[in-house]
């Protein structure tokens, strides 16, 4: 699914237990629309959590209010907090980004992050094609 947002925050990089990384950030994605038979209309907000499993040297382009545009597949996270009432999060494993920085003086710079892995397994040259 494409997911196109603004990152609410600095993105953070965590190291597992088994040496495993991972870029985990926020988007916040508007919306805005206009009910049938209405005269005003509605604007919303949907917050995502994001975790970005295959390079960590892109934590440091997502920055606060960067917008990206990604490419990931989306899930729910239900669960009952400490009183007891239904709560949900909506979360995404992402595979692709593409940042968009902003500067305030109506220039902008895209940045198109290569999600392959950094390190080769094999030589280059001894390759039999």
């Amino acid at each position: 699914m494409e997911i196109v947002g603004r990152i609410i925050n600095n993105a953070v990089v965590k190291q597992l237990k088994d040496d495993r990384k991972v870029v985990n950030f926020s988007v916040a994605i508007n919306d805005y629309f206009k009910p049938k038979g209405s005269e005003k209309g509605t604007q919303t907000t949907l917050f995502v959590n994001c975790s970005y499993w295959l390079n960590t040297t892109i934590a440091e382009r997502l920055t606060k209010g960067a917008v990206v545009e990604m490419n990931g597949r989306l899930f729910l996270n239900a669960y009952n907090n400490h009183d007891g009432e239904a709560r949900a999060t909506l979360n995404a494993h992402i595979n692709t980004i593409k940042v968009h920085h902003s500067s305030g003086k109506g220039s902008s710079e895209s940045v198109v992050v290569d999600t392959a892995p950094t390190a080769l397994t094999e030589p280059l040259d001894d390759l039999p094609f």
